[in-house]
């Protein structure tokens, strides 16, 4: 009997504390993406330009709309056409394709394709959290294929890391 009243007594303390926090005002946030958006309420995604010596014509778009979707997804922050209070520009400066493995007969066995962006943060409340860094992945594929053959798999994966990375720097301070 004594332990019922206590454990009754305890919830309704608990109760009690929640109704009191909450009436003075005060909420608890809970993040599962480890990210931090201090007090930005908006984000803004410039298209990212490709200047690689091989361009891929839709590679522009899709960084951008991955770094939308990403952020819509992993953090409360509203997406405005400019002027975020942070900001993701950039533009892509590489994108290629190099032997990553040699055979003894000297012929490549593995090929490395490489993807980098060079991305501008930019967080207008906070100066100290701005940066600008160059991200690059790479995948190898075995070389009697042709990087047409690959690519459509590949560049979806590699762009996948490049964004995570680019998301961990800006918003979970890694």
């Amino acid at each position: 009997m004594r332990n019922k009243l206590r454990i009754l007594y305890q919830g309704a303390i608990l109760v009690l504390s929640m109704i009191v926090m909450s009436g003075c005002g005060m909420t608890v946030k809970y993040q599962t993406t480890g990210a931090s958006t201090g007090e930005a309420k908006t984000f803004s995604v410039n298209q990212f330009p490709n200047r690689a010596d091989i361009v891929n014509p839709t590679l522009s778009q899709e960084v951008s709309e991955m770094i939308k979707d990403l952020l819509i997804s992993r953090t409360n922050l509203e997406l405005v056409p400019v002027n975020g209070d942070i900001s993701f520009d950039g533009e892509i400066v590489g994108y290629s394709t190099d032997p990553a493995a040699i055979t003894g007969n000297e012929t490549a066995a593995l090929n490395r394709f490489t993807i980098e962006i060079k991305v501008k943060y930019t967080n207008q409340l906070d100066s100290d959290q701005d940066f600008e860094q160059t991200f690059r992945h790479f995948s190898e594929y075995d070389s009697s294929q042709s990087l047409d053959a690959v690519e459509g798999d590949l560049v979806p994966e590699i762009l996948e890391k490049i964004v995570e990375d680019i998301f961990n720097k800006a918003l979970v301070n890694w």
